[in-house]
């Protein structure tokens, strides 16, 4: 599972969706999906974007977190 952590760091820094839409010029749809971790699929330049305005790493946006397997 691929964690992001958008609205974490727009919490920390007070920005609406709205802020990091215009800042960036990313469309709304594509930050809200961001925020609410539903997207699927992100552009490369959205997240050059996105580190850009927050001033991070691709690590520090996205976070990999193995998924548990169960053998039955």
């Amino acid at each position: 599972m691929i964690r992001c952590h958008l609205s974490r760091m727009m919490g920390e820094r007070k920005m609406k969706i709205a802020d990091v839409a215009r800042e960036t010029g990313l469309h709304r749809n594509t930050v809200t999906l961001l925020y609410n971790e539903t997207a699927s699929r992100v552009d490369m330049e959205a997240i050059e974007k996105l580190c850009h305005l927050f001033n991070c790493s691709v690590g520090d946006l996205f976070e990999y977190i193995r998924e548990k397997t169960t053998n039955i």
